[in-house]
């Protein structure tokens, strides 16, 4: 991503409403794991929200990064108070079979990972049985100005994702899409108010009011899905797998 982009991100992953919901769905699609001795990897861990998130949430889970941009795993480092190494997710540095589980959120879609190449190092260094979770940017069409500036160059169908697991030798494939009941604003947004190429990034503050409304309906969302409710559509794709 650009510099630029990891000093927004610093500033509103604690806060801002998206973040809030990404990592309640990750943390809720982890809770019944029992990662084990292997730990956890969060590879593309950015400036260490998540990792921070999963900390107070999970204080006795073994917790690691990975992140490209040097800058951005120190403020990580700081911000979760776990280790973070290091380097790219093409080419992980750490022994196979290391890891319990691996997670990546929005990783996948950026300019510099190769899909392929990446699902073959999480294989690796899951140990068997171990447990990926990805979050995708769903659709192509959704593609936006925010996209340029974060540098993803690739949106996701839940039909490919499954065939990418597949490919990579993942079993047990769980997908569904997310920030549904959002979608038609998310449309709006990208397609209407804010589709110049030069449009700035979709993270920044919000007003109050409005964050915590955008908030609340991922909270009703995420009630509906625990009610096996499945959404069709969605901005996201969140998606979870076994390493035979």
């Amino acid at each position: 991503m650009e510099p630029a982009e990891y000093d927004l991100m610093d500033a509103a992953e604690q806060d801002m409403w998206w973040y809030r919901a990404l990592h309640a769905h990750a943390i809720a699609a982890l809770h019944p794991v029992p990662v084990g001795a292997g730990g956890l990897l969060d590879a593309g861990c950015g400036t260490g929200g998540f990792l921070a998130r999963l900390r107070a949430a999970r204080p006795g889970l073994k917790a690691t990064g990975l992140e490209y941009f040097a800058p951005a795993a120190a403020r990580a480092r700081a911000k979760a108070r776990v280790p973070v190494a290091i380097g790219s997710v093409n080419a992980m540095p750490f022994a196979s079979g290391r890891f319990g589980a691996v997670v990546s959120l929005d990783v996948l879609c950026h300019a510099a990972v190769e899909p392929g190449q990446a699902l073959a190092e999480m294989t690796r260094i899951l140990a068997p049985g171990g447990v990926l979770l990805l979050n995708l940017p769903a659709f192509d069409w959704l593609r936006s100005a925010h996209d340029l500036r974060v540098r993803n160059v690739r949106r996701f169908t839940a039909a490919g994702v499954r065939h990418l697991l597949t490919a990579a030798g993942f079993t047990a494939i769980r997908t569904r899409y997310w920030n549904a009941l959002l979608l038609p604003v998310m449309v709006a947004q990208r397609k209407l108010l804010a589709r110049a190429p030069h449009h700035g990034s979709d993270v920044a503050p919000f007003p109050p009011w409005l964050d915590r409304s955008l908030h609340a309906a991922t909270v009703l969302e995420r009630q509906l899905m625990r009610l096996g409710i499945p959404f069709p559509a969605g901005g996201s794709i969140l998606a979870t797998a076994i390493r035979a």
